[in-house]
């Protein structure tokens, strides 16, 4: 029951915290709850606006895996654990949320049981293993449940009075800066070179509105059900991106973000011509798939390669960590067009952690 109680909260904890900390990191929380529906509920989930059906599953469907690990490493393996005193348990979660983190994003999810290549290829890891660790934070917490049942010390008691106090002072802080966040005040820009972050910010802005508009065409026009569900989830998750891209420039110079200028566009790397966009706007319907495929692969790789000099720059530690995860994100999309499943997925996805695409 102790474990039970503490699955409930853990991962109440870690849905809360994901939730407020999300833009913070250049994270739509409503987009990542999309991708997280759709593990279970395949296709059903995406759309290019995620509804509120989808978000809920999401989060329904993550409670449910946070509680399941949570009922595991106390429950199933309590032999072990159940008696140990709270740091000794916060010793050991912290490496668990490693644990259950990687299986989820390796096995569970990519394999067996529920074989969907989508959350893999485009959430980066270590998304997942910050809201496991999120939810690890709770397990000291277990101390103090199992009093009921005659087993905790006065001087756990008091330990995890503590935490509990910190806990909900975590939550207060994460509110208060998302409530300001999203009325334009973020904490301040802390880049080292603002010129650079301001070209990455208004650069990547209008190459994501030329990918929402390819995105939406691609959905309206496409024979393929697969290939229209990720279109829509390409024009849910830059538009997302955008709107952080937005709120920071305003948060962080006070002023309207300049418009590029023709020169700037022409130099972007996979900015499509005027030409480029009309040939996919009027391709005959048999021949509409492919060349999607081929101009959505060549405007993904040019935005891979701006986020990629992002990732290695002295910006904004918050863009440069979002630049990451837009790079995972996009090399996993240009992989999922192409079909890649199954353990070719979970390879793909590794490497598109690491690679360099600077050049």
């Amino acid at each position: 029951m102790a474990a039970i109680e503490l699955g409930l909260i853990s991962s109440t904890f870690s849905t809360i915290v994901s939730q407020l900390f999300a833009a913070r990191i250049g994270r739509d929380a409503a987009v990542d709850w999309m991708t997280v529906a759709a593990i279970p509920a395949r296709d059903w989930a995406i759309s290019a606006e995620p509804s509120w059906s989808a978000i809920l599953s999401g989060i329904a469907f993550h409670q449910w895996a946070d509680f399941s690990w949570a009922v595991v490493f106390f429950g199933v393996l309590g032999r072990w654990t159940a008696d140990l005193r709270p740091l000794t348990i916060l010793l050991l979660a912290l490496p668990w949320a490693v644990l259950s983190s990687a299986m989820e994003w390796f096995v569970l999810v990519p394999l067996l049981p529920f074989w969907q290549p989508l959350f893999t290829l485009q959430q980066p890891y270590w998304i997942g293993l910050l809201v496991h660790g999120s939810s690890a934070l709770m397990y000291p917490l277990f101390a103090r449940l199992r009093r009921a049942y005659g087993k905790t010390p006065d001087r756990d008691v008091r330990f995890t009075n503590a935490w509990v106090t910190a806990a909900v002072a975590i939550i207060a802080l994460l509110g208060a800066i998302a409530f300001v966040g999203r009325h334009g005040y973020e904490p301040p820009w802390m880049g080292r070179d603002r010129d650079a972050d301001q070209a990455y910010i208004r650069h990547m802005t209008t190459h994501h509105a030329q990918g929402i508009e390819l995105a939406r065409i691609g959905a309206e026009h496409t024979r393929d059900p697969r290939l229209q569900k990720l279109a829509m989830l390409m024009v849910a998750s830059q538009s997302g991106e955008n709107r952080i891209f937005e709120n920071w420039w305003l948060s962080w110079f006070d002023t309207e973000m300049p418009d590029c200028t023709a020169p700037e566009r022409s130099v972007m790397p996979g900015f499509l011509t005027a030409a480029e966009m009309r040939q996919v706007k009027t391709a005959a319907p048999d021949a509409f798939d492919a060349l999607f495929v081929e101009m959505m692969t060549l405007h993904h790789r040019g935005a891979v390669k701006m986020a990629d000099q992002m990732w290695h720059s002295r910006g904004d530690p918050r863009l440069r960590i979002m630049a990451h995860a837009i790079r995972h994100e996009q090399q996993g999309e240009i992989a999922l067009m192409r079909g890649v499943s199954g353990l070719a997925a979970v390879t793909t996805a590794f490497g598109n952690m690491f690679s360099d695409n600077v050049n």
